[in-house]
């Protein structure tokens, strides 16, 4: 199976993120999605730095070369402060149903952008995987918001919205897109044969002074002080830096560093396939049949990866 060491390692990102997801979702909505961005991007660099100094002794990647501090600190503004930020605001304007449709479209994205600024080029096999895994998906999507009576509510409210607002989140959520898609593709650009875990860290601490800066603009520090003091939250973002920024993203930038950019994209997308289990079972949420259709539908999909 070495030879879909990236495509595992997308696969493994995916679930550390479905992880996070679940761990973010109650904690976002006590303290607020900037807040526990921020934090989490503050205990990352700590895991990373521990997990570093244990298995290469160094606590910060000072053995970088200028090339990988440039680009992988460009890729930590782009994907986890801007295109986070964007997102964000697109959940706000469009809503979330929307806003993660328009995101099931990072992966082709992505492939566009690594096929620009790094010549790859994906078989016919692979961008039919890509399509077919993207179909599951988006059904996925569709279906699980549908069934969800509130943000049915979220979304008639929204809907009675001026056209022109409507087009500027789903500008946002493009950007929102378009910023992750550049910021992997640039980590793969960046980082070259440079130990993954080191070159996480490099972005998260590009990205922590992203979002200070962010802060700064915003004045939204009394949040974050705030939200330190509340300890049910705290709990749910230090299970989402562990399986977040720390691991989660370590895999992405192994899976973008053994396999093309666009496949270990479309892989990591898997995250509304991936909650369902968790979803029904920790939270007893209805599935029907169109989702269990998408979920394998996608998987399928992801299956010509392997072939």
């Amino acid at each position: 199976m070495s030879e879909y060491y990236g495509e595992l390692a997308g696969l493994m990102a995916a679930i550390c993120w479905t992880a996070t997801a679940l761990a973010f979702e109650s904690a976002g909505k006590k303290i607020g999605s900037l807040s526990v961005n921020l934090i989490r991007l503050i205990m990352a660099i700590v895991l990373l730095g521990i997990y570093t100094w244990v298995s290469r002794g160094l606590f910060f990647p000072v053995d970088a070369s200028l090339h990988q501090w440039k680009y992988l600190a460009l890729s930590g503004i782009i994907g986890f402060a801007l295109g986070d930020l964007l997102l964000f605001e697109a959940y706000v304007v469009i809503g979330a149903r929307t806003s993660m449709l328009i995101m099931s479209f990072t992966p082709p994205i992505t492939g566009i952008i690594g096929w620009i600024i790094m010549g790859e080029q994906m078989s016919f096999q692979n961008i039919l995987g890509m399509a077919i895994t993207l179909t599951g998906i988006i059904l996925v999507v569709i279906n699980r918001n549908h069934i969800n009576k509130k943000n049915n509510s979220e979304q008639s409210k929204k809907g009675k919205r001026k056209i022109s607002y409507y087009f500027i989140g789903v500008l946002l959520a493009f950007g929102g897109a378009v910023g992750q898609a550049t910021g992997l593709v640039l980590s793969k650009f960046g980082m070259q044969d440079y130990n993954a875990f080191a070159a996480t860290q490099i972005r998260v601490l590009a990205g922590t002074v992203g979002f200070i800066v962010i802060f700064f603009f915003m004045k939204r520090w009394h949040k974050v002080f705030i939200a330190l003091k509340n300890k049910q939250a705290m709990k749910g973002v230090t299970i989402g830096a562990f399986f977040g920024p720390f691991l989660g993203v370590s895999f992405s930038l192994l899976a973008v560093q053994h396999t093309l950019t666009g496949i270990a994209s479309t892989l990591m997308a898997l995250v509304p396939v991936l909650i369902i289990p968790p979803a029904v079972i920790f939270f007893k949420e209805k599935i029907n049949v169109m989702e269990i259709i998408g979920a394998v539908i996608a998987f399928v999909g992801v299956g010509l990866f392997f072939l």
